[in-house]
């Protein structure tokens, strides 16, 4: 087989608003939230070959190969199709690890997706976010590639469509573990479910917002600055915070005045996953 390099993206997502709904008896959280991808993020170089192995580069710290949600994803594959054929890939990393970007759930998203077609596999859309789902609750929502409205705990996913307005992502020097902000007791867990359009006619929030705030100084910091040039809000549980705007002119004007206690960069908000683009371009 063709042993010929390949760039597959591997792009952020952006939780536009988060709202919880409830909490079941399993502790786990009913919610309502958009994703949007924006047009950065990291990316796989992939190179299939015939040695049947799976090898990463580089290395991670304290994370061993198997552990990874890359190669896991790659196995997971070999393993539902018998695929003798394998790869190695290369991750260039630029999401901050912990923001609430994605960006592990984006990796294992981009290796089922690329793997599928570089090894011919064959499987279907459905069969690959199935296999997601098991390596990652937001996987899915990567390999669809499309704007999606998620309820339940976040698997059930609808396409959706959000104006694609320029983000100046910005994170604070914190990592926030999910788990606290889930499991504390002043969460709002009772917001009432609305249909989409009507979220979509209202003001986007973030129900974890407060409760962030109030525990991490940095992430309240990084809100405040950024409420002084445009609407912002937290993604996710963070540590990522997000100010929107019209343009690309005035994201980067607010960025080029980013103080040194934040890290950041500036994206586009797209429909449509870059990962989706590229495979069809490699299709063609």
């Amino acid at each position: 087989m063709m042993q010929q390099a390949s760039v597959w993206p591997s792009p952020a997502k952006l939780n536009l608003f988060l709202y919880i709904t409830g909490r079941r008896d399993n502790g786990y959280h009913d919610l309502q939230t958009l994703f949007q991808f924006v047009d950065y993020g990291d990316s796989l170089t992939i190179t299939p070959n015939d040695a049947g192995q799976v090898t990463l580069s580089p290395d991670i710290d304290g994370v061993n190969v198997e552990d990874n949600l890359v190669y896991r994803a790659a196995m997971a594959i070999k393993a539902k199709t018998g695929c003798e054929l394998g790869a190695h890939i290369h991750i260039d990393k630029v999401l901050p690890m912990g923001g609430g970007l994605g960006g592990g759930s984006s990796n294992a998203a981009t290796t089922l997706i690329a793997l599928n077609y570089l090894w011919n596999t064959q499987l279907s859309v459905d069969e690959l976010a199935e296999m997601g789902l098991a390596l990652g609750a937001d996987v899915p929502v990567f390999v669809r590639g499309t704007t999606a409205f998620a309820e339940g705990v976040g698997e059930k996913l609808q396409p959706a469509h959000a104006p694609e307005k320029w983000y100046l992502v910005a994170k604070p020097d914190v990592s926030i573990p999910t788990a606290k902000i889930f499991g504390h007791e002043n969460l709002t867990r009772n917001t009432p479910k609305r249909t989409l359009n009507e979220l979509l006619a209202e003001k986007y929030e973030n129900d974890c917002e407060k409760i962030v705030r109030e525990l991490f100084p940095e992430v309240d910091k990084a809100i405040s600055w950024l409420l002084e040039y445009a609407p912002s809000r937290l993604t996710g549980t963070g540590a990522c915070v997000f100010a929107e705007f019209e343009n690309e002119e005035a994201a980067r004007s607010t960025f080029n005045q980013l103080p040194d206690w934040l890290t950041g960069f500036v994206a586009r908000g797209v429909n449509t996953s870059p990962l989706l683009t590229t495979l069809e371009s490699q299709k063609r």
